[in-house]
């Protein structure tokens, strides 16, 4: 992604959800300012990220709080996230078979063993 590593936080807290039953630590956290919508209805909000240093198939993953500090709304059947802007309802959709696909690598990489590195 190309950022300063000298903005990055220390941390040691786990990270647990990438390989079911087991935890990795991060190399740390960065807060990066994330902006969704079109160049006429836009939000922007700060969202705090656990930076990793392993390969994974997604490039983020909003979690919970990223999803309240937007309101949005996850509608999981459809891929589909909605949340307020400033003109009107924003809304994301998901690919599926992107999904799909980034789904079985990850399980690939998963049973490779080389994310289980918690060092």
């Amino acid at each position: 992604m190309g950022l300063d590593i000298s903005k990055i936080t220390p941390t040691k807290a786990p990270f647990y959800g990438i390989i079911p039953g087991n935890a990795t630590i991060p190399l740390g956290t960065i807060t990066l300012p994330i902006t969704i919508g079109t160049r006429e209805n836009f939000q922007i909000e700060y969202i705090k990220f656990e930076v990793e240093n392993f390969k994974a198939s997604y490039h983020a993953i909003l979690r919970k709080l990223a999803l309240a500090r937007f309101m949005a709304v996850p509608h999981y059947v459809y891929l589909l996230i909605k949340m307020p802007g400033p003109k009107d309802v924003l809304s994301l959709r998901g690919d599926l078979k992107k999904s799909y696909d980034c789904h079985h690598e990850t399980i690939e990489y998963a049973s490779t063993g080389r994310m289980l590195d918690t060092a």
